[in-house]
């Protein structure tokens, strides 16, 4: 089985397209298949409902934005008024529709969970939208959508972990084909050849590009996940009539490990629902690179409280990833700041308007917060540069260094080794339940706050069709 490694992956070996045998793709399916909610024990599965919770705030704060709007609108249009399954918010549609609508809530903000994995990264709540549309057009039990999600879950964490996707130029939704593969075929109940069947289709269609997240960032970085869920869902629907897809979509000649230049081998037969104890939340409204180092920055102004207008430099000694990300490393750019896709991955911008407000939350994304004289100024006094020793334990750990340098000639320097959120400092329940509280704020009521919550927590008792009830009292 693959293990996270630390640090950067190194692969010496060339790919050899496999001709026979169990497939990847039979692997998956065979774990897909076998997986049960006992294998889940009691401490990831209290992991998985916090990061169900988490999606569910992310996707409610959504609700109206403009290219959610957009997206409503066609979920309406084509989705079909009489459809089974519910539009967070917003109705009913057909299982696909609602599987794409609910995947673009919880993606649009950037304000949910992620799995770090040297180089490469995915966001496994990418999963939630598909499998619980799924599980309600199927009516199943919140016990067997723990399990499908928690399959989707693991598959894209292992894949994930396994081959280095982003620095081959593919986007981090690749490897999502093949969980949502997995996870919406457990949902669907299907056996083990239609379950491969539907991740060899899926993984045939799915090579996202990683244009997407490079400056200049459109809506589009929000949305692509919604995207690869409308495809996926209805492919995993073909796969359950009957349609094969290329048994060896991996490792064959021409797939997936060729295109990476990569072997990708994952012995599925070993694999676990463990990837709960890897998994980082998220404390504020930015892209995951970006966590460690707002946390530097708030906690080394509360150790000393200067005002910011006497900065006249801040810098930022951040790990590899965030520099390319967030810093003007490989992904562009990042002090032309003028919208939400632009700031949440823009380190210089989160940290000027973390000092000037005390916190990044979405009022910190919003255009007419981004536009305001303060934030622009302070970015601009704002250096970021990748750090070896900082980089060398990541993603054990995720350091960062702040130094600011005031007017007055006295400097301020602060490290920490991870932030609120990260696996080695994971959410409670009382403060998933305080971020689901403050995100969902103007859209849900107190009372239907409180019960979201509770079928949450209690969700192995209870029907899906009972939380997305509550879930289409979300209003705008």
């Amino acid at each position: 089985m693959v293990t996270q490694p630390a640090g950067e992956r190194r692969f010496a070996e060339k790919p050899k397209a496999i001709i026979s045998g169990q497939s990847q793709a039979e692997g998956i399916a065979k774990f897909a298949s076998k997986a049960t909610y006992q294998d889940l024990t009691p401490e990831r599965r209290e992991r998985l409902k916090i990061s169900i919770l988490d999606s569910l705030a992310c996707a409610i704060n959504a609700i109206g934005a403009p290219p959610i709007a957009a997206c409503l609108a066609q979920a309406k249009e084509f989705g079909g008024p009489d459809g089974r399954c519910t539009l967070i918010g917003s109705g009913k549609a057909d299982v696909v529709y609602a599987a794409s609508y609910n995947t673009a809530l919880v993606r649009y903000i950037d304000f949910m969970d992620s799995y770090l994995a040297g180089g490469d990264l995915c966001h496994p709540s990418d999963n939630m939208g598909a499998v619980l549309a799924a599980c309600e057009h199927t009516g199943r039990s919140g016990r067997e959508f723990l399990t499908a999600l928690a399959v989707a879950y693991q598959v894209e964490a292992l894949m994930t972990a396994a081959a280095p996707f982003m620095e081959r130029g593919f986007d981090l939704t690749t490897q999502l084909t093949y969980s949502l593969a997995a996870g919406v075929a457990k949902a669907l109940a299907l056996d083990e050849a239609k379950t491969a069947a539907a991740v060899e289709i899926c993984g045939q269609s799915g090579i996202p590009l990683l244009v997407v997240r490079t400056t200049p960032i459109s809506q589009w970085k929000g949305l692509s996940s919604s995207q690869v869920a409308f495809s996926c869902v209805n492919a995993v629907f073909l796969a359950s009539r009957g349609v094969t897809g290329p048994k060896y979509v991996i490792e064959g000649s021409f797939g997936l490990a060729q295109a990476l230049d990569r072997s990708i081998h994952i012995e599925w037969e070993q694999a676990k629902l463990d990837c709960f104890d890897r998994l980082s939340l998220k404390s504020y409204n930015s892209a995951v690179p970006t966590q460690s180092a707002i946390f530097c920055i708030l906690e080394l102004h509360k150790m000393h409280p200067f005002d910011p207008a006497d900065i006249v430099s801040i810098e930022a000694d951040v790990v590899q990833t965030t520099y390319d990300y967030t810093g003007g490393g490989r992904f562009g750019p990042k002090s032309n700041v003028h919208t939400k896709e632009d700031a949440d991955h823009s380190l210089p911008y989160l940290l000027a308007v973390a000092l000037l407000d005390g916190d990044v939350q979405p009022a910190q994304l919003n255009p007419e917060r981004i536009a305001k004289q303060d934030a622009q100024n302070l970015l601009r006094k704002v250096s970021v540069r990748p750090d070896k020793s900082l980089t060398a334990s990541y993603p054990a750990d995720f350091r960062s260094r702040v130094t600011v340098q005031l007017k007055s000639g006295q400097s301020f320097s602060h490290e920490v080794s991870d932030y609120p959120g990260f696996p080695t400092r994971p959410f409670t329940w009382e403060e998933i339940s305080a971020k689901f509280d403050k995100l969902v704020t103007g859209h849900v009521g107190d009372q239907l706050s409180r019960d979201i919550k509770n079928a949450v927590r209690s969700l192995e008792y209870i029907q899906v069709s009972d939380l997305t009830k509550l879930l289409r009292g979300s209003t705008t």
